[in-house]
């Protein structure tokens, strides 16, 4: 699977579906992440595909017109 965006690690399952998984030390910072994505999701009116496990999250769901929405999960990984 190719980079949706090089180097962003967002990849295209499909035409139009991209999804990304960010990696933890535990699962409660992975729920942490989750929890931020969720709020930031509800006040921009975008609902990505989430699901959570130990160390880890999977966003998905994103069509290509979400990409800077994209980036701005990105940014909620990065500043935690």
């Amino acid at each position: 699977m190719k980079d949706a965006v090089p180097g962003s690690g967002w990849k295209a399952r499909q035409p139009g579906d991209f999804h990304k998984t960010f990696l933890f030390a535990d699962f409660q910072t992975a729920l942490e992440f989750v929890n931020r994505v969720a709020a930031a999701a509800e006040r921009e009116g975008r609902y990505p595909e989430l699901q959570i496990g130990w160390g880890r999250v999977d966003v998905g769901g994103l069509s290509g017109s979400d990409l800077e929405w994209a980036a701005r999960v990105d940014e909620l990984f990065f500043c935690r």
